[in-house]
């Protein structure tokens, strides 16, 4: 049972999507913490003077903790897109390239398109068409005797 989830742990992938976890939550907090220091601020230029608190919408006046808190939706949206925008340019952009440059070393054709279910009846009808009559007549089921 050890040597099992031993093997299993030491297997690439679990180490892998390990570091690939702890490298996204410390970009989350680089991340996150840009969009505090720089696009909350901006974010509060074109909020409510009254409020003071940028776009926050007070559902009952007087009491701030009811607030309806739309800055900090557009910044989680904004954090998201750049996290998102730094995984694909960084990790999943070059990771395709790798892998089409690797294809075309071994060899593999890219992209070749599956024969269409006509094309295979075709050639399926072409074979039969071509074999000899005792092939042909190898198929058929033997007759049977009263």
């Amino acid at each position: 049972m050890l040597k099992g989830f031993r093997d299993f742990i030491l297997r690439g992938n679990v180490i892998d999507l390990a570091v690939g976890v702890v490298i996204g939550a410390a970009f989350t907090g680089l991340v996150t913490a840009f969009s505090d220091a720089i696009i909350n601020p901006l974010l509060n230029i074109f909020g409510d003077a009254e409020v003071g608190e940028g776009w926050k919408i007070p559902v009952i006046p007087g009491r701030p903790e009811t607030a309806l808190d739309l800055g900090m939706l557009v910044s989680a949206a904004i954090n998201f897109l750049l996290i998102a925008a730094v995984v694909y340019f960084l990790i999943v952009a070059p990771m395709n390239k790798l892998n089409e440059m690797q294809k075309r070393k071994r060899g593999i054709p890219e992209d070749v398109a599956a024969p269409t279910e006509t094309e295979l009846l075709t050639e399926i009808r072409d074979l039969l068409a071509g074999q000899s009559p005792e092939q042909a007549g190898s198929t058929t089921p033997p007759a049977t005797s009263n």
